[in-house]
C-alpha cells in the first residue's frame, strides 16, 4: 500500500512535468496542459525523436498513463531512459519508479535507487524533497549492500556524464 506522502510526492513531480519552468513554450506543452493529449502526442513525438529530453519525458508519461496514445509501459520506460541518460531529472525519477514497480522494465531496486538518487541530486532545489522521500522509501526495502551498489552506479553515471570529473551536485546521493 502506498503511503499518502509518497502519493503526494509523485503528484508533485507529475504536475511539475507540465509546468512551464525552464521549457521553451510550444504547442505540444500547451495541448498537454489543456488535456488535448492526442494533439500533444502528435506535436511532442517529433521533438522526442530529435532528442529533446523534456519532450521525451512528457511523451513517456503519456505512454505510461495512456494519455492520447495506447498505454505502453515499455515505450514509456524507453523514453524515460533516453531522457534520463541526457540528464533530465524528471525522467530519471520516473525511470526509477518504473524500476521500483517493474513497469516496462524488470523490477530492480538497485537501478531504482540509482535513478532516484540521480533525480534528487540533479533536480532543482525546490523539487528535491519529494524526490528524496521516494528514493528513501525504496531504500527502506533494500539491504545495505544494495544501497551501496545503487550509490556506486549513480556516482559512476555522474562521472561518465561529466567527462570523468568530480561528482556534480552530489547533495542527493
Amino acid at each position: 500500500m502506498r503511503r499518502p506522502t509518497t502519493a503526494i510526492a509523485v503528484l508533485a513531480v507529475v504536475v511539475g512535468i507540465a509546468a512551464a519552468d525552464a521549457r521553451p513554450p510550444g504547442e505540444g506543452w500547451a495541448a498537454f496542459a489543456r488535456g488535448d493529449y492526442v494533439r500533444a502526442a502528435r506535436l511532442l513525438a517529433p521533438m522526442a525523436q530529435r532528442g529533446h529530453p523534456h519532450a521525451m519525458t512528457l511523451l513517456g508519461y503519456m505512454y505510461d498513463n495512456g494519455f492520447g496514445v495506447a498505454q505502453s509501459y515499455e515505450i514509456a520506460a524507453e523514453l524515460y531512459g533516453d531522457a534520463a541518460e541526457r540528464g533530465e531529472p524528471r525522467a530519471q525519477h520516473l525511470l526509477g519508479l518504473a524500476y521500483d514497480k517493474g513497469r516496462g522494465v524488470s523490477q530492480d531496486d538497485v537501478l531504482a535507487y540509482k535513478w532516484l538518487s540521480l533525480a534528487a541530486a540533479m533536480a532543482p532545489i525546490r523539487e528535491r524533497e519529494p524526490y528524496l522521500r521516494i528514493r528513501n522509501a525504496v531504500a527502506s526495502k533494500m539491504s545495505h549492500d544494495q544501497i551501496i551498489d545503487g550509490q556506486r552506479l549513480a556516482i559512476e553515471w555522474q562521472q561518465r556524464s561529466s567527462g570523468g570529473g568530480a561528482v556534480a551536485r552530489a547533495s542527493g546521493l
